[in-house]
């Protein structure tokens, strides 16, 4: 386990409770990357299985991932089905992101071409390749990882494992998603106590994320276009925020984004100076 300088006491926890958990201590917060990384790089098993804080596994999980994973030597990565509390589906596949996903209404694009963007509307059977899923819960080949390297620690928190996915897939490993597994996800539990700083951070990740594999004219058009979408909901919310506290709150989100963009989009906004996120 690693324990991002959390404070709520979880990590004496672990230890007293679990004597043969091996738990690794950061004096601050890491991020989601290098706190992984620390962990990988002392792993030794076939497979390796990034578990977030916030998930419970539902029994048999990891034996029928690792099982595929067994019968299809090359797949690089596999991740189950997310579950909400109450046993809802969440979204657990990911495209890998193009201006066409970032830009337009996500739910809009999965129910429209659901086999191009998969999400929970589109429920299949049997294990199928995709181009990336969510990190909450991901089996990975050690054989990949020694090939392809590990997460890329310029993303603090967000896209990281988007990002190493496509370098999975960039060097001919498949990427799959399993419907029979099921892991219940409380979706960002830790973030939502940081909530604008964890939204600055998703910007600031996926700025990276296509300064690093587009063209810059793309990224560009990116900021571009989200500026002026920010700027329009902005007005909407503003307009909205005396009959609805939703729209407040969304307001000011909107607000301490487009002044962290007004302020040159500085690295260290975000959650990179704040602790208390523990990954397991």
């Amino acid at each position: 386990m690693v324990d991002n300088a959390s404070s709520d006491g979880s990590a004496d926890m672990v230890e007293k409770r679990f004597p043969l958990v091996h738990c690794i201590r950061n004096d601050a917060n890491l991020g989601f990357a290098r706190a992984n990384n620390s962990a990988i790089r002392q792993a030794q098993g076939r497979y390796v299985v990034l578990l977030n804080s916030d998930t419970v596994m539902t029994p048999s999980a990891l034996e029928t991932i690792t099982a595929y994973m067994d019968a299809h030597p090359d797949v690089a990565v596999c991740g189950g089905q997310l579950l909400n509390q109450d046993g809802t589906l969440q979204n657990s596949i990911a495209n890998i992101p193009t201006l066409a996903t970032e830009l337009l209404n996500k739910s809009v694009l999965r129910r429209l071409f659901p086999r191009r963007y998969p999400g929970k509307e589109w429920q299949v059977e049997v294990p199928i390749e995709v181009e990336s899923i969510i990190g909450a819960c991901m089996v990975v080949s050690s054989e990949a990882i020694a090939q392809v390297g590990m997460l890329d620690e310029r993303y603090f928190f967000f896209f990281e494992e988007t990002d190493w996915c496509l370098a999975m897939r960039q060097a001919g490993w498949k990427v799959c998603f399993h419907p029979q597994t099921r892991i219940f996800h409380l979706q960002g539990a830790s973030a939502k106590k940081v909530f604008i700083p964890a939204r600055i951070e998703y910007w600031k990740s996926r700025y990276h994320f296509f300064r690093k594999h587009r063209v810059r004219t793309v990224l560009r058009v990116l900021k571009t276009g989200l500026l002026v979408r920010l700027v329009l909901s902005g007005i909407i919310q503003a307009v909205a925020a005396p009959f609805s506290s939703g729209a407040r709150n969304r307001l000011m989100l909107n607000v301490a984004i487009l002044r962290w963009h007004l302020y040159g989009c500085p690295a260290s906004w975000g959650l990179s100076e704040r602790s208390g996120i523990a990954e397991v």
